[in-house]
């Protein structure tokens, strides 16, 4: 099958470099040329347009940053006249609404939608250990599926908008937990803990998480390189803090990590990873 990739960052990498990996031929599309070029070292085809990537792919993944951005694509692309009988996958993290609306123009244009963002990061992509929340009619996901599969565990939520629904929940409970074991690192340093240590020692019990495994050791030596960047953290939790507000749900934990990733943002580490959240704590001097 050839895969058309609309998004070539950091995400976008991991999946197209799996994608090459399991046997399919990859056309790609980023606003920036810059990451077409460097996608073509693994192989990636460029495509000079959107247009261009719809008429030469079977299935077309969406991979962009903002919601505002997942719209501009899925509409240019529905208004291509080149999407008829394709699949479009949405991977990105996006605003219901906007999926609702781009699930109908996908319809209009004969193709099918479903909304399939994923949790893991790059390294997953690449692996293809990514979940992936999916939401979409029976017949969208059962097209989307096999190429789904090899990408990670993709579980059908529901209808359209399910998978971005589900979403939120992967995000509310995974970025407060950036923040919670910002302050369990800070707790062991200010003990004298040894540290480097936790993750193992809490890998047996109830206080183990993924973020715990994966994030901690990178806050622990400071390591801020993004795997994904602060910025897209916050946008993210901006994005459930208005998802709940429009149910009129309290959540004042997300709340909380909320107001730090943007003291975060406004110190000028946007582009850093979100495990920097821990340099809003000091490091204690330890007893």
């Amino acid at each position: 099958m050839t895969i058309g990739f609309v998004g070539l960052g950091l995400m976008g990498a991991g999946f197209t470099k799996r994608l090459l990996a399991s046997g399919h031929r990859v056309v790609g599309y980023d606003s920036d040329q810059s990451k077409v070029a460097e996608a073509a070292g693994w192989q990636v085809e460029p495509a000079t347009s959107l247009t261009e990537l719809a008429r030469a792919a079977q299935t077309i993944f969406i991979c962009v940053t903002t919601s505002q951005a997942v719209r501009e694509v899925a509409l240019a692309l529905a208004g291509s006249g080149e999407i008829s009988g394709r699949t479009v996958i949405d991977v990105s993290t996006t605003d219901m609404g906007i999926t609702t609306e781009i699930a109908a123009a996908c319809a209009a244009a004969g193709a099918r939608f479903v909304d399939a963002p994923v949790s893991g990061g790059p390294p997953a992509a690449e692996a293809g250990t990514l979940a992936i929340m999916v939401g979409g009619d029976e017949a969208a996901f059962a097209a989307a599926k096999p190429v789904l599969e090899r990408l990670g565990l993709a579980t059908h939520m529901g209808g359209t908008g399910a998978g971005q629904a589900t979403k939120l929940v992967n995000q509310a409970l995974c970025l407060t937990n950036y923040v919670v074991v910002a302050e369990g690192l800070r707790l062991a340093q200010a003990y004298g803990v040894d540290a480097a240590r936790i993750p193992a020692a809490l890998g047996p019990g109830l206080g183990n998480s993924a973020v715990l495994q994966a994030v901690f050791p990178r806050m622990l030596a400071q390591d801020y390189a993004p795997r994904g960047y602060a910025r897209q953290v916050l946008k993210d939790l901006e994005l459930v803090h208005e998802a709940t507000r429009a149910q009129h749900l309290s959540m004042p934990m997300l709340s909380q990590a909320l107001t730090l990733f943007r003291l975060l943002i406004s110190q000028g580490k946007s582009e850093l990873d979100g495990a920097a959240i821990v340099t809003l704590w000091p490091e204690p001097d330890a007893h």
